[in-house]
């Protein structure tokens, strides 16, 4: 076993922002769908105390890392660019899974970032659908990477994920991006707050969380941002596989670039 960096953070329960638009079906889980809370705030704090790693027995290229936390074992899949400070993480819906919508886009992604000089973490959520829980896991993944010399971290999640990649980003100091794809609206009522580059990827004929979540979003949020809705795509946005895949490799890539000083 191989010591890694403590890091302790707080984390709000619920969203602060009280009532929201009515749940959508679909995309369920503690905090799923659109709901919104006007329960009051309360802190949970995580810390990681321990690092395993080894070689992935599932995937070539790839490095499973067991944080050991003090809310427990959380997961990961790992990419690796040696020498590189530029890190993507990977969100996946209230159901779990972590090899993303658009035909398994956030694999496809995170080998492809390998020889731009990008390495990847594919969170595996420790209670997939639990809100605070997946955001613990997200923001413990922020820790370990800036214990490790990460210096700028793109955070990209799908649905349920997206929203919490956008408070994710909020919160962490070392996430210098968001990219959130067929997002839900619970989770993102504060997302004025994030003041960073901002991606929203939905599909016009989404049976789950209807594309005016982005747009709502959208609106909310402040500049740099972006919109796009790609047309006839459903909440996997399988119909897109390539356009999804080409928007996420230029967002990384531009948001992960380390300053000309640095270079």
């Amino acid at each position: 076993m191989t010591n890694g960096p403590t890091g302790r953070f707080g984390l709000p329960r619920r969203d602060e922002n009280g009532s929201g638009p009515p749940r959508p079906p679909g995309d369920g889980g503690s905090g799923g769908g659109d709901e919104g809370s006007d329960e009051p705030q309360e802190d949970i704090t995580l810390s990681i105390k321990g690092v395993r790693a080894r070689e992935s027995p599932d995937a070539e290229g790839e490095v499973e890392v067991e944080l050991d936390t003090t809310r427990g074992t959380i997961i990961f899949d790992m990419t690796v660019a040696e020498g590189s400070t530029g890190v993507a993480v990977f969100l996946g819906g209230a159901g779990g899974g972590n090899r993303g919508p658009a035909d398994d886009v956030f694999v496809r992604t995170s080998h492809m970032l390998v020889p731009k000089g990008v390495s990847s973490v594919r969170v595996r959520y420790r209670e997939a659908g639990e809100w605070e829980e997946c955001l613990a896991d997200a923001l413990a993944a922020c820790s370990f990477l800036k214990g490790v010399g990460a210096q700028q971290v793109v955070l990209i999640g799908h649905s349920f994920g997206g929203a919490v990649a956008i408070k994710a980003g909020e919160m962490s100091s070392i996430a210098t991006a968001v990219c959130s794809l067929s997002t839900q609206r619970f989770g993102t009522f504060e997302v004025e707050r994030l003041g960073k580059p901002l991606l929203l990827i939905h599909g016009s004929r989404d049976e789950v969380l209807d594309k005016a979540a982005s747009e709502d979003v959208f609106e909310r949020a402040v500049d740099p941002k972006r919109l796009v809705i790609l047309p006839g795509g459903s909440h996997s946005l399988r119909e897109h596989p390539q356009e999804v895949y080409d928007l996420l490799m230029d967002f990384v890539v531009a948001n992960t670039a380390r300053p000309a000083a640095d270079a």
